[in-house]
């Protein structure tokens, strides 16, 4: 496998680091030119990120185009800034009696086709600035809602103050918005307190390379991990 070939890695990008910090391990690892991930992983969610090299570089669009599948808890009674816990906490809410079926309720309001705004903390860009930079300096800019698809919302658990969610959804779906727009359906207000990625088409975390060993890993450890990009089947 080289360079010139290209090709896939698939890693578990883990808590706290940007997948940025990611594409530039590996780059540093293999020491390739073209590296680039197929999806931004906020610094507070986990999970698979697909990272291409060389001239698989190119199949990036088809990538970023599959079915993903994340794992999600959702703090219920307290609204930030960001949409997950890392923001400023802007409004706290009392928290209503729900019964488990009020929140299965309300989750079915939100599969399908559905609308939705942007979140200013994003990497989408306006104007050629990320709409995280301007929101990190007060800015705020209007964004036009955008239809994604939430194939399926199952509901893993629910405790009085959160809930556990699986959502199967096309690219594109903002996982923290989905979470805002739960809370004002709920009308208590909601943010994201954990995120974790589980799967990109066919790719899977737990057959992921763990994204905490790239700083001791070597070249060949990376290298046996590498999908040659056209023996993959890209289900979308």
């Amino acid at each position: 496998m080289t360079e010139l070939a290209g090709g896939l890695l698939n890693i578990n990008k883990r808590k706290g680091v940007t997948s940025f910090w990611v594409v530039k391990q590996v780059r540093r690892i293999l020491g390739a030119k073209k590296v680039g991930h197929c999806g931004t992983l906020d610094p507070m969610a986990e999970g698979v990120l697909l990272v291409l090299f060389g001239r698989a570089t190119k199949l990036q669009a088809k990538y970023m185009s599959c079915e993903k599948v994340y794992r999600a808890r959702i703090t219920l009674g307290v609204e930030t800034d960001s949409g997950d816990i890392t923001g400023k906490t802007v409004r706290k809410k009392e928290i209503p009696p729900f019964k488990t079926e009020d929140i299965e309720n309300a989750l079915r309001c939100f599969e399908g086709e559905i609308e939705q705004v942007p979140p200013m903390y994003s990497a989408l860009k306006v104007n050629g600035k990320k709409l995280y930079e301007l929101a990190r300096k007060g800015v705020s800019v209007e964004r036009l809602p955008r239809k994604v698809i939430v194939h399926g919302i199952e509901l893993l658990g629910f405790d009085g103050g959160s809930i556990d969610l699986r959502i199967r959804c096309s690219k594109g779906t903002y996982i923290r918005t989905l979470a805002v727009d739960i809370g004002e359906k709920l009308g208590c207000g909601a943010t994201v307190s954990e995120l974790c990625r589980e799967k990109v088409g066919d790719f899977c975390v737990a057959t992921a390379f763990d994204g905490a060993m790239l700083k001791g890993a070597t070249a060949p450890e990376l290298f046996r991990k590498v999908i040659a990009a056209g023996d993959v089947q890209v289900r979308n």
